[in-house]
């Protein structure tokens, strides 16, 4: 008889989810992201948090799944990249949202699914900001009462985490401007550039949330779990983006100033070099014309300078001459 095949060998283990960090009933917590905890949370009456960085596509079809989330509004969270925006559903709101963060492109993309029972957020890089709210929320050791004051929260840490990253864009102008004056290099000018780049990308993203929020005003009593007098904290928010907004565009004149500057700074020294060339060349050309001067076919020259008299008449004398008019000539343009 052939021994039975033990059943542990043929079943697969269970894979767990993604981690994810869930803020529920006062506490915060780091949880497998599974369609089991997903359940047991909307089975709860709290509201609740969840927080997915990094998301795989099992994730999305939880949220599609279990949360019951419109497939458009998954699909435009799957992909990244996405134009700050808020869509209106029946009984949530999906929304796109841009804060900073010290990385390479200065930008951290938020997608948030909002109702009155709960928040999920997803992102693909840090969002330190977050970090900030739940340790406000863990201090506090209270639940979650006021669903829109938490999405202000997040908001309002998105929108503020741009003014640090400001104002070393701010220093570092500064730090540019004075060096140029002192010794402009290729490495300042791609240096300008590179941060151009970074203000145009961030433009890009303030300017339509900004818009964004300009248009909620005066509607915002009608999405789920807000009340009218909400709109007073997210007018706040709408203020912040708009002193970001003028930063950026500030900042922006001010780095095509330094590269102006630069440009001149070059073009200066430039000239610097020609007018020390001109001087050379003025030097070295009598000395040449003197050195050629018995190589030319005048017989009369040839004839005539036969001593150290008439040779340094005929020759050196009138090189001397020319000499001391076109220094003359030079001093009165000021070219040294």
């Amino acid at each position: 008889m052939k021994d039975a095949e033990p059943e542990a060998a043929e079943r697969p283990e269970e894979t767990s989810g993604s981690v994810c960090h869930v803020f529920h009933r006062g506490e915060s917590d780091k949880v497998d992201f599974t369609r089991e905890a997903a359940e047991r949370l909307l089975a709860s009456d709290e509201f609740f948090w969840v927080d997915l960085h990094k998301p795989d596509p099992a994730d999305f079809e939880i949220l599609r799944d279990v949360f019951k989330f419109h497939p458009l509004a998954v699909e435009d969270s799957e992909h990244f990249g996405q134009r700050p925006k808020i869509d209106d559903y029946d009984d949530f709101v999906f929304i796109v949202l841009y804060g900073a963060v010290p990385d390479e492109d200065r930008l951290v993309e938020i997608h948030c699914f909002y109702s009155q029972r709960f928040l999920v957020t997803a992102h693909r890089d840090e969002a330190p900001a977050f970090a900030e709210v739940r340790d406000r929320y863990e201090q506090r050791k209270q639940r979650i009462r006021r669903p829109s004051l938490l999405l202000y929260r997040i908001v309002d840490a998105l929108v503020d985490s741009f003014f640090p990253i400001l104002a070393d864009f701010d220093d570092r102008i500064d730090e540019l401007e004075d060096a140029i004056f002192l010794r402009a290099d290729d490495r300042q000018l791609q240096e300008i550039f590179g941060m151009k780049r970074l203000l145009v990308g961030m433009r890009k993203v303030v300017t339509p949330q900004r818009d964004m929020f300009a248009a909620l005003m005066g509607g915002i009593g009608q999405l789920p779990g807000f009340r009218d007098d909400d709109e007073r904290y997210f007018r706040d928010v709408y203020d912040h983006l708009i002193r970001i907004s003028d930063l950026i565009d500030s900042y922006r004149d001010l780095l095509t100033g330094a590269m102006d500057v630069y440009l001149s700074t070059m073009s200066n020294r430039l000239n610097g070099v020609t007018k020390q060339l001109a001087v050379i060349a003025t030097i070295f050309l009598p000395l040449s014309w003197l050195t050629g001067f018995f190589g030319q076919n005048f017989g009369w020259e040839v004839r005539n300078i036969s001593g150290w008299g008439s040779f340094a008449t005929l020759g050196i004398g009138t090189e001397l001459v020319a000499l001391v008019l076109l220094l003359a000539y030079f001093k009165r343009r000021g070219w040294f």
